[in-house]
Protein backbone atom coordinates (compact mmCIF):
# COMPACT_ATOMS: atom_id res chain seq x y z
CA UNK A 1 0.00 0.00 0.00
CA UNK A 2 2.90 2.31 0.73
CA UNK A 3 4.56 1.69 -2.44
CA UNK A 4 1.45 2.60 -4.40
CA UNK A 5 1.03 5.69 -2.70
CA UNK A 6 4.67 6.48 -3.47
CA UNK A 7 4.69 5.62 -6.83
CA UNK A 8 1.16 8.00 -7.37
CA UNK A 9 2.86 10.67 -5.54
CA UNK A 10 5.89 10.72 -8.00
CA UNK A 11 3.81 10.35 -11.02
CA UNK A 12 1.82 13.62 -10.10
CA UNK A 13 5.24 15.43 -8.75
CA UNK A 14 6.54 14.56 -12.40
CA UNK A 15 3.69 15.45 -13.94
CA UNK A 16 3.70 18.64 -12.54
CA UNK A 17 7.26 19.49 -12.99
CA UNK A 18 6.98 18.52 -16.77
CA UNK A 19 3.90 21.09 -17.44
CA UNK A 20 6.36 23.96 -16.39
CA UNK A 21 9.10 22.78 -19.30
CA UNK A 22 6.54 22.82 -22.27
CA UNK A 23 8.22 23.88 -25.47
CA UNK A 24 6.49 26.46 -27.38
CA UNK A 25 5.81 26.01 -30.67
CA UNK A 26 6.70 27.11 -33.73
CA UNK A 27 3.88 29.93 -35.09
CA UNK A 28 2.40 30.54 -31.84
CA UNK A 29 0.92 33.65 -31.89
CA UNK A 30 0.16 36.52 -29.44
CA UNK A 31 -2.15 39.17 -29.85
CA UNK A 32 -2.90 39.80 -33.57
CA UNK A 33 -1.09 38.01 -35.81
CA UNK A 34 1.92 40.39 -37.76
CA UNK A 35 2.10 41.57 -41.05
CA UNK A 36 5.36 39.99 -42.31
CA UNK A 37 5.03 41.97 -45.90
CA UNK A 38 7.35 44.42 -44.55
CA UNK A 39 9.60 42.59 -42.33
CA UNK A 40 13.15 44.15 -41.06
CA UNK A 41 15.78 42.62 -38.89
CA UNK A 42 16.23 44.37 -35.35
CA UNK A 43 18.83 45.42 -35.85
CA UNK A 44 18.32 47.88 -38.61
CA UNK A 45 15.53 49.52 -37.14
CA UNK A 46 16.80 52.78 -35.58
CA UNK A 47 19.01 53.33 -39.43
CA UNK A 48 15.44 52.67 -41.15
CA UNK A 49 13.41 54.93 -38.35
CA UNK A 50 16.64 58.07 -39.63
CA UNK A 51 14.87 60.86 -37.96
CA UNK A 52 11.47 60.00 -37.25
CA UNK A 53 10.44 59.60 -33.87
CA UNK A 54 7.37 57.00 -34.73
CA UNK A 55 6.62 54.34 -37.14
CA UNK A 56 4.21 51.26 -37.60
CA UNK A 57 6.57 48.50 -38.65
CA UNK A 58 7.29 44.73 -38.33
CA UNK A 59 10.28 43.31 -37.00
CA UNK A 60 12.40 40.03 -36.55
CA UNK A 61 14.67 39.53 -33.56
CA UNK A 62 15.74 37.66 -30.52
CA UNK A 63 14.41 37.94 -27.30
CA UNK A 64 16.38 38.69 -24.85
CA UNK A 65 14.24 37.98 -21.97
CA UNK A 66 10.94 38.39 -20.71
CA UNK A 67 10.91 41.20 -17.71
CA UNK A 68 7.21 40.92 -16.83
CA UNK A 69 4.92 37.79 -18.08
CA UNK A 70 1.65 40.31 -17.70
CA UNK A 71 1.46 42.24 -19.79
CA UNK A 72 3.93 41.36 -22.07
CA UNK A 73 7.11 43.23 -21.41
CA UNK A 74 10.32 41.86 -22.48
CA UNK A 75 13.60 42.61 -24.34
CA UNK A 76 14.48 42.19 -28.06
CA UNK A 77 18.49 42.51 -29.15
CA UNK A 78 18.88 44.94 -32.08
CA UNK A 79 22.90 44.25 -32.55
CA UNK A 80 25.73 46.48 -31.36
CA UNK A 81 24.84 45.59 -27.45
CA UNK A 82 21.38 47.45 -28.44
CA UNK A 83 18.15 46.63 -26.91
CA UNK A 84 14.53 47.49 -28.14
CA UNK A 85 12.08 47.58 -24.64
CA UNK A 86 8.97 46.02 -25.60
CA UNK A 87 5.16 45.66 -24.43
CA UNK A 88 1.72 44.62 -25.62
CA UNK A 89 -0.96 47.38 -26.30
CA UNK A 90 -3.24 45.20 -24.88
CA UNK A 91 -2.21 45.04 -21.39
CA UNK A 92 -4.22 40.87 -21.04
CA UNK A 93 -1.30 38.92 -22.65
CA UNK A 94 0.74 36.80 -20.65
CA UNK A 95 4.08 35.80 -21.81
CA UNK A 96 5.60 32.92 -21.00
CA UNK A 97 9.00 33.19 -19.22
CA UNK A 98 10.12 30.48 -22.51
CA UNK A 99 10.02 32.87 -24.87
CA UNK A 100 13.87 33.84 -24.25
CA UNK A 101 16.35 33.21 -26.67
CA UNK A 102 13.51 32.58 -29.12
CA UNK A 103 13.68 34.30 -32.85
CA UNK A 104 10.17 36.21 -32.86
CA UNK A 105 8.55 38.55 -35.34
CA UNK A 106 6.53 41.36 -34.19
CA UNK A 107 4.44 44.15 -35.22
CA UNK A 108 3.63 47.58 -33.88
CA UNK A 109 4.63 50.87 -33.83
CA UNK A 110 8.41 51.41 -33.08
CA UNK A 111 9.44 55.07 -31.08
CA UNK A 112 12.28 56.43 -30.09
CA UNK A 113 12.97 57.62 -26.41
CA UNK A 114 13.21 61.42 -26.39
CA UNK A 115 16.81 62.35 -24.75
CA UNK A 116 16.34 65.72 -23.62
CA UNK A 117 19.68 67.21 -24.27
CA UNK A 118 18.95 66.37 -27.80
CA UNK A 119 15.38 67.98 -27.50
CA UNK A 120 16.44 71.47 -25.56
CA UNK A 121 13.40 71.44 -23.42
CA UNK A 122 15.76 72.81 -20.88
CA UNK A 123 17.09 75.23 -23.11
CA UNK A 124 18.66 78.46 -21.18
CA UNK A 125 19.36 76.40 -18.10
CA UNK A 126 22.72 76.89 -17.68
CA UNK A 127 24.85 79.38 -15.40
CA UNK A 128 27.59 80.83 -15.69
CA UNK A 129 27.69 78.71 -19.52
CA UNK A 130 27.44 75.31 -17.95
CA UNK A 131 24.16 73.17 -17.62
CA UNK A 132 22.36 72.45 -14.09
CA UNK A 133 20.86 69.20 -15.31
CA UNK A 134 23.20 66.10 -16.25
CA UNK A 135 21.18 63.98 -18.59
CA UNK A 136 22.31 60.16 -17.85
CA UNK A 137 20.59 58.27 -21.28
CA UNK A 138 21.69 54.76 -21.74
CA UNK A 139 22.69 55.15 -25.91
CA UNK A 140 21.82 51.11 -25.68
CA UNK A 141 18.23 51.83 -24.37
CA UNK A 142 16.64 54.23 -27.43
CA UNK A 143 14.39 52.42 -29.17
CA UNK A 144 10.28 51.34 -27.44
CA UNK A 145 8.15 49.25 -29.12
CA UNK A 146 4.16 48.89 -28.60
CA UNK A 147 3.95 45.18 -29.97
CA UNK A 148 0.23 44.58 -31.32
CA UNK A 149 0.86 41.16 -32.42
CA UNK A 150 4.19 38.25 -31.93
CA UNK A 151 4.74 35.31 -33.98
CA UNK A 152 7.41 32.88 -32.77
CA UNK A 153 9.75 32.05 -35.54
CA UNK A 154 12.39 30.05 -34.49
Amino acid sequence: MKVITLFISLLIVNTAIGQNHVPLPHGMVFGEKPDTVALMQASKLETFMGKKTRITTSVTGKVIKVTQEKGGWFEMDAGNRRVITAHFTNAGINLPKQLAGRTVIISGIAAKQFIADDLQHMAGDTVNGKKQHKINTSPGRRISFEVKGLLIDK
